[in-house]
């Protein structure tokens, strides 16, 4: 999922702070189970983009 120490830090901070997660809970996480909770974050927060575009679709109409 992280492709640099980089990466990994900005993803932690976005974690902590947008979605509440602490930093224990992200440290003590498995490899592989972080990247699973991070694509899982990513698939819904897709899903709210397309929502919202597609309630701001209805609203134009």
């Amino acid at each position: 999922m992280h492709d640099s120490l980089e990466n990994y830090y900005k993803t932690n901070f976005a974690l902590m702070q947008h979605h509440k997660y602490s930093l224990t809970e992200l440290e003590n996480m498995i490899p592989w189970e972080r990247d699973v909770y991070v694509n899982l974050l990513i698939a819904h927060i897709q899903e709210e983009e397309r929502r919202q575009k597609q309630d701001e679709n209805k609203m134009s109409l």
